[in-house]
């Protein structure tokens, strides 16, 4: 009884005791669910991927369809701050769980106005494009299977999409995105390399000398594996059949065949013979090696931008044997090798 009576009092002086940090974010309900699309109705998908494993290019050709929308890159869930820091603190948290707040009939709001605001940040720019799909591409390059767990905590109902490329080509396509936009992260080493680089290719070529570190490998390498066995495990398990992956390498051979798949887990009403036309048109065009070649020319002219296979001109002996190390598995797992003899 005293106790009770000692804090009373020192609630009465000082106040209520703030809380150092929030408690767990509340996943979306069904019923939560139901009431927000009355408000936002339009149906919702998310394309994820490794960075430079073609979510770009995807999302391009996507949103040819009339149906669909996809915009870039919102990042609800895939780099920080996040979509859940607007709520992601004791004060927001006193704030919509609050009981003399009659708004939130005694549920913490937090998912509700985490799903408002993504939805709202998608719908604006769809119906201005007059579609009633919608989407967003953002790469999963440090999240990895947290990713999966948080969107589905906000989009139980939406459709996934998971772009995976040979990783041993997305070391290359990042080597040299960083080379060519001259990456603050470069180490005296990097530089060292892309000076030679401008002076003489041939080495580059030919097996002699690496454009890579090995710390750059390792580090590369082994988010890639990373984020492969964690992102299709999750969305596998918490997705199911609302899930679709696809290797970029197919997407250049099959585009149609493969935005096809994609489209139909979408739910579009029609898919028309016409979007070939339009699906080869876009493959055609990269913005991406326009834009890098206006940036740096003599870097970017290096590498022929988007094709695969360029590491089987790149790798040394040494690189094959410390990307084996990190991630020779995964390359077998996706079927880009049939074993670690390569």
């Amino acid at each position: 009884m005293f106790s009770r009576f000692k804090s009373a009092a020192r609630i009465l002086i000082k106040g209520e005791t703030k809380k150092n940090k929030r408690g767990p974010i509340p996943s979306i309900s069904a019923e939560e669910v139901a009431e927000i699309k009355q408000f936002f109705p339009r149906e919702k998908f998310f394309i994820l991927g490794h960075a430079r494993s073609g979510t770009t290019l995807l999302m391009r050709l996507v949103r040819l369809h009339p149906e669909v929308h996809c915009n870039y890159q919102a990042h609800f869930f895939t780099r920080p701050p996040l979509l859940k820091s607007l709520v992601d603190s004791p004060e927001a948290e006193e704030w919509l769980t609050r009981k003399s707040n009659r708004w939130n009939q005694g549920r913490d709001l937090s998912p509700f106005v985490l799903r408002a605001v993504a939805d709202a940040i998608m719908e604006r720019d769809a119906a201005k494009a007059g579609k009633m799909i919608v989407g967003d591409k953002s790469p999963t390059s440090t999240i990895h299977g947290q990713v999966v767990c948080d969107m589905h905590a906000v989009y139980p109902d939406a459709k996934l999409v998971n772009i995976v490329r040979d990783g041993r080509d997305v070391l290359i396509s990042e080597r040299f995105r960083n080379f060519v936009e001259e990456s603050k992260f470069l180490t005296a080493e990097d530089k060292r390399i892309i000076e030679n680089l401008r002076r003489d290719q041939t080495p580059f070529t030919n097996g002699t000398r690496s454009i890579f570190t090995e710390t750059f490998i390792r580090n590369i390498a082994s988010r890639w594996a990373n984020d492969l066995s964690e992102t299709d495990a999750e969305a596998q398990r918490l997705y199911g059949k609302e899930y679709l992956s696809l290797r970029y390498e197919d997407l250049l051979l099959r585009p149609f065949e493969e935005l096809t798949r994609i489209w139909k887990l979408l739910g579009v009403k029609k898919i028309g013979r016409s979007l070939e036309k339009q699906v080869q048109a876009e493959m055609a065009s990269n913005p991406d090696e326009e834009w890098q070649a206006r940036r740096n020319e003599g870097i970017a002219s290096f590498l022929p931008r988007g094709q695969a296979g360029n590491w089987q001109r790149l790798f040394t002996v040494k690189d094959k044997a410390v990307f084996k190390e990190m991630a020779g598995e995964m390359l077998v797992k996706w079927g880009y090798e049939k074993d670690l003899n390569w």
